[in-house]
């Protein structure tokens, strides 16, 4: 339950009643609380650790998502940060925060959710935010060295105005579905798949396209746009009349 302290064995053995057609080798590391998921991860891997790894927390005090937004981050929710493999030459990979997003997804699918993913790190049940998705690529030397992911997802926890958690979204408070080793687990599956499809950039694009949110209309430039759809590169399409417009996220 959302009292109950999250342990990394629980997570693994949650992980291991999931199927999975390309598993990664995790190291799993929890925290019963921290600043930060992110930092903490960090300080993992400047002391030797290579992915993949994933440091999750039962709370996180100061967690931030796409330009530094203030992420709540209660007892009864997800918190992760993981790193895992990537190609080093990103030009022909596909975008890591469309393949982490689709990943994510196709979880959530699997318990009879519709997510739809709100350009460029979020995905929606209904309208309101389950999940924050914050991706980046690590470099030395002019080549990626791993791919390092922030992501928050709501599960029992309390949630503010216009956000929606796991418990709610499958009917009834307290699902067990819901609890955080059953979410954790299901968020790392859904990071292999990210990490099995990093080569195909076409194949993440066309599954990110079709769970796009598309809202009536976006503002961009003082003007009023339409969703056309995705680029390859993970820059969402715009349109208006003949003109076009890609925007491209900034982390």
């Amino acid at each position: 339950m959302a009292g109950s302290a999250l342990k990394a064995a629980a997570i693994a053995a949650a992980l291991r009643r999931l199927p999975a057609d390309q598993p990664l080798a995790w190291r799993l590391r929890v925290l019963p609380v921290c600043a930060s998921t992110e930092l903490e991860l960090e300080r993992w891997l400047l002391a030797g650790a290579e992915p993949p790894l994933a440091l999750l927390a039962q709370q996180q005090r100061h967690g931030h998502g796409q330009q530094g937004r203030v992420w709540q981050s209660p007892p009864g929710g997800v918190w992760l940060s993981a790193a895992i493999p990537w190609p080093e030459e990103p030009a022909a990979a596909a975008s890591l925060a469309l393949a982490a997003a689709v990943g994510v997804a196709l979880q959530l699918e699997a318990l009879g959710l519709k997510p739809q993913i709100k350009w460029p790190n979020d995905l929606l049940i209904d309208g309101r935010k389950l999940v924050g998705i914050l991706p980046r690529l690590r470099w030395r030397g002019g080549r990626v060295r791993y791919a390092q992911l922030g992501v928050g997802l709501n599960g029992v926890n309390r949630v503010p105005a216009g956000a929606i958690n796991l418990s709610e979204a499958l009917g009834f408070r307290q699902h067990p579905l819901a609890q955080p080793e059953c979410l954790a687990a299901r968020l790392l599956r859904g990071l292999e798949w990210a990490a099995a499809a990093c080569d195909q950039p076409e194949l993440v694009r066309r599954q990110a396209e079709q769970r796009l949110h598309r809202p009536e209309w976006l503002e961009h430039a003082g003007e009023r746009w339409a969703v056309a759809g995705l680029a390859a590169d993970g820059g969402l399409r715009l349109c208006r009349g003949s003109a076009a417009a890609v925007l491209q996220r900034a982390f």
